[in-house]
């Protein structure tokens, strides 16, 4: 496509303002004119070669517009006749640098604001601009408009027109028909056809041209002929120039189609660009690459981005009440799925105000799904896995861990959300459990399953998965063993491994005093601590010691001297466990250990005490939860019913309704190249 500017005009009607260059360099913002505007408008859209038509002071306007130093290519077309025709004849002047090509065709003395014209550039079909609700004027363009075709153009229709304005965008065949009609009138022996204008030619190949009339409503798409004119344009243009455009971003790479949508809202005004807190980003999807300090930073060094703020939720409506953008932002793919609510809430809050959503089509591009693909991959790596527990609790305050004993019931964690109220929950990390992992081998829970086997099912699940890992480490062993645990732990990648205050040969804590249990002392079980953290190279592992001491009915005295000594001990989280539904002493424990210990991280497992929300262990100052043994106690049942059902009929045809298809198991499992 190729841009025609006409500009052979003498601009008598502006006065003073045109007596020493033509109109088009009239000055209608500061540093801005008429024809500087244009060709901004022109080389933003991609179009690189410009024709531009010439009368009066073609050598300022020249100088000028090379001045500019804008990427386009230019070829002037001077009207030596320029008092005597009209465009129309500049056109014929012009027409063989218009030959087999899309046209964009304006007026010089046309101002359109940015939103009307790469709309209207990038709408399909031959178009032109005008409006169906201003005023229609006397002596201007009028369109006379049927099913949505223009019929004819001129200053004297009245019935069926519009308003119009010398803004086109003509398919090369189109164009090749008015071009063709141009000359007809431009070699006729009238001469006086040289002084129509061009539209009247226009108007005779109008049956065979399917020219669309673009409606440009209440917005800015006027010429300026006087200086009444431009007064209301320039005015006009200073109130745009006010607009704010709200985009939200979750991203930590930056790539071209995020720039192409931050150019997409310079257009529409000066862009306020939302970056969306650590915390809230990881509720529903992965956990962010770049911290939010570093993100927004990001923003605020692209250049046209007037604000950068923070958003502390996926609802936008704290920033849109506080900001009140003219403009929303999006991409299309929020009309459906679990942010539809969040949609329906900025189209609410705009509405009150008089603000717009602009929704933009949504690609997602191969080249962009390697990106984010290559960012789970880092995401999975040792050293970045490690710290993002330590890191998520600082965030949120609370984090949630979901048992996973293969590579399969990993993915099942990584991967299941519920979206609600327009924002979504998931788990924080993985629990891999001494009992689970024994179980999955048929073994009994005595730490009969070796610390090499364990250390394979954490492979198995770190392959696939990226979430951070805790770690089931019994008993931790004798100290010197431990040693080594914890620094294996560190090479995989584990964020924390979890100890039991207990020695001896291991039983499970279900069990409670019905088998003989015996805790470690406070003495020897904190040298083990101390032996692990001295141990540990990197400053992002944890361990957590569990007590015992509710279990084993010790009372809850014992269980806070022990926690108040392991935690001088050099221990990062306390966790204390009860068999009894009824959580009011676990709550007791917790409010009497914040008390005295305001940093240190406490973690339940409410297996028992299952009726508790995860909100009120966060108020109460819980900062794990650890669901420990719900998805191998849903397995056992299933396969145990689809295994009994199959005996009993003899075939498999009646369980199949209780399975899912295999073709559905396979998607959880990532593809790699």
């Amino acid at each position: 496509m190729k841009a025609l500017i006409l500009n052979s005009g003498k601009g008598s009607r502006m006065g003073d303002l045109t007596k020493t260059h033509p109109k088009c360099m009239t000055e209608i913002a500061s540093m801005e004119t008429i024809i500087s505007r244009q060709l901004r408008q022109v080389a933003e859209q991609g179009i690189s070669e410009v024709i531009i038509t010439t009368g009066p002071f073609e050598e300022k306007l020249i100088h000028y517009v090379e001045s500019l130093g804008l990427p386009l290519s230019y070829t002037f077309v001077r009207n030596p006749n320029y008092e005597n025709t009209n465009y129309i004849y500049s056109m014929y002047l012009a027409k063989k640098y218009l030959e087999n090509t899309d046209i964009l065709l304006l007026h010089g003395d046309l101002v359109v604001e940015n939103d009307v014209f790469f709309s209207f550039c990038e709408t399909e079909g031959s178009l032109m601009a005008g409006s169906k609700t201003k005023e229609l004027p006397e002596k201007d363009f009028k369109a006379v408009v049927e099913n949505d075709r223009i019929k004819k153009i001129g200053i004297s229709y009245f019935e069926q027109a519009f308003a119009a304005q010398p803004l086109y965008k003509f398919e090369k065949a189109d164009f090749g028909k008015w071009i063709s009609a141009i000359v007809d009138f431009c070699e006729s022996e009238e001469e006086a056809k040289r002084s129509l204008y061009a539209e009247e030619a226009l108007n005779t190949v109008l049956e065979d041209i399917s020219l669309h009339f673009y409606d440009v409503g209440n917005k800015l798409c006027q010429e300026v002929d006087n200086p009444d004119d431009l007064a209301v344009v320039s005015n006009i243009l200073s109130e745009i120039k006010k607009r704010t455009v709200y985009i939200c971003f979750s991203t930590d790479i930056l790539h071209n189609g995020h720039l192409a949508l931050i150019k997409k809202a310079k257009r529409l005004g000066r862009v306020i660009v939302g970056v969306l807190k650590d915390e809230v980003i990881a509720s529903y999807k992965r956990y962010p690459l770049v911290p939010f300090s570093e993100r927004k930073a990001m923003f605020e060094n692209i250049a046209g981005v007037y604000q950068v703020v923070e958003q502390n939720s996926l609802s936008y409506k704290e920033n849109l009440e506080k900001y009140r953008p003219d403009y929303v932002l999006h991409g299309d793919n929020w009309q459906v799925g679990f942010q539809k609510p969040i949609r329906e809430e900025v189209c609410s809050i705009l509405a009150s105000y008089g603000g717009k959503l602009i929704e933009l089509p949504y690609h997602k591009e191969e080249k962009y799904a390697e990106l984010e693909k290559r960012t789970k991959a880092e995401l999975s790596m040792p050293d970045v896995r490690r710290g993002r527990l330590k890191k998520e609790l600082e965030l949120k305050g609370l984090v949630t861990a979901m048992e996973a004993h293969d590579g399969l019931t990993g993915l099942i964690v990584e991967q299941t959300k519920v979206y609600k109220e327009g924002g979504a929950h998931q788990f924080d990390a993985m629990w891999v459990s001494s009992l689970c992992d024994s179980t999955a081998k048929g073994k009994p829970d005595i730490e009969l399953v070796d610390m090499s086997s364990r250390f394979r099912t954490i492979e198995d699940i770190t392959e696939v998965t990226t979430k951070p890992i805790i770690f089931d480490g019994d008993t931790g062993g004798i100290k010197e063993h431990f040693i080594y645990t914890v620094r294996s732990l560190e090479r995989l990648g584990v964020s924390m491994v979890i100890i039991e205050d207990k020695t001896g040969l291991k039983k499970n804590s279900l069990f409670g005093t019905e088998v003989e249990q015996t805790q470690e002392s406070i003495e020897a079980f904190s040298e083990k601590i101390r032996a692990g953290k001295h141990a540990q190279r990197t400053k992002d592992f944890m361990i957590c010691a569990r007590i015992e001491s509710l279990i084993l009915e010790k009372g809850m005295e014992d269980a806070l001297e022990r926690a108040f000594a392991f935690r001088k001990a050099g221990a990062d989280a306390i966790m204390i466990h009860s068999r009894k539904k009824d959580p009011s002493e676990i709550f007791s424990f917790v409010e009497r250990f914040r008390e005295k210990e305001k940093d240190c991280y406490i973690v339940v497992v409410p297996t028992s005490f299952n009726s508790v929300k995860e909100e009120e262990f966060k108020r109460r100052g819980v900062n794990v939860v650890i669901y420990a043994n719900q998805l191998m106690r849903a397995t056992v049942p299933a396969i145990q019913k689809a295994a009994t059902l199959i005996l009993e009929k003899e075939r498999a045809e009646e369980c199949d309704s209780m399975l899912m298809p295999f073709q559905d198991i396979i998607r959880l499992i990532p593809e790699e190249d």
